[in-house]
């Protein structure tokens, strides 16, 4: 029950909550991949189920697309979409211009191309997100596993001559063996602790040979929907200027989520 949740999974629930009213009949929705997206996920699912709320979702993973058939939500390919009236996604740091860095979960390639073919990126978080500078979290770069230790030496490299502060990489791993996205590719991730200017490397890094992509998200985001662990819910909107403030309680007899606070 949410009542059982630590202050932090009830953070990323109420932004999923809230996130979940910008949801309309009958649109073309990007379903994000991790950790908050899901609780978003099931909100949908339980409004699908009790509202009838009618909607195509397009996931950023193969684990979306499954969660999403489990709670009832009718899933499409984003070519069958063609275009998307909004995607919800979380984030692993976003700053006061909501530029991103996403790809903890390993999506960020599908992430970015959902989200980049929408009319609206809205991105949930909790509060322990948000930084003044993004660079803290570990910077996920794509990249194809043909060759992944020279493009890992070039990047290495280059960010000798860019604005961070750290330029250790290290491929991810997944138990013993390399990570492997959806798309059959690695993943470089760049301990840089601060990035001085976020667009200027993610042009720099997309340039390089065997980088497929990156985990900067340069002026995608529209909204975010910023979760307290006391229930509280702040909507920035980066387009309207605007500040919203919310709040949600919390029902000790919901227990739809319950299995994603484990």
């Amino acid at each position: 029950m949410t009542g059982e949740l630590s202050p932090i999974d009830k953070a990323k629930f109420v932004a999923a909550k809230r996130a979940a009213d910008f949801v309309e009949d009958g649109m073309r929705v990007g379903l994000g991949t991790g950790s908050t997206a899901a609780w978003l996920v099931r909100c949908l699912g339980e409004i699908v189920r009790d509202d009838g709320l009618k909607i195509k979702g397009v996931p950023t993973s193969t684990r979306t697309a499954e969660l999403a058939r489990d709670v009832g939500i009718d899933v499409i390919s984003l070519d069958e979409a063609r275009w998307l009236d909004l995607t919800i996604d979380g984030a692993d740091e976003f700053d006061g211009d909501l530029n991103l860095i996403k790809g903890g979960g390993g999506a960020l390639l599908q992430e970015k191309i959902v989200a980049t073919a929408s009319d609206r990126m809205i991105v949930i978080a909790d509060v322990g997100k948000e930084v003044e500078t993004l660079g803290a979290f570990p910077l996920p770069v794509e990249v194809i596993p043909f060759g992944w230790q020279t493009t890992q030496a070039l990047i290495e490299e280059t960010l000798i001559s860019m604005d961070v502060m750290g330029r250790q990489s290290s491929l991810r791993m997944n138990g013993d063996a390399a990570f492997v996205t959806d798309e059959g590719n690695h993943i470089l991730d760049l301990h840089l602790n601060r990035i001085g200017n976020a667009r200027q490397l993610a042009l720099v890094l997309n340039q390089m040979p065997g980088v497929v992509e990156n985990g900067l998200f340069i002026d995608i985001c529209d909204t975010v929907v910023v979760g307290f662990g006391d229930g509280r819910v702040e909507i920035r909107d980066i387009n309207e200027g605007t500040i919203e403030q919310d709040r949600l309680d919390f029902l000790e007899t919901d227990n739809l989520f319950s299995d994603l606070a484990d």
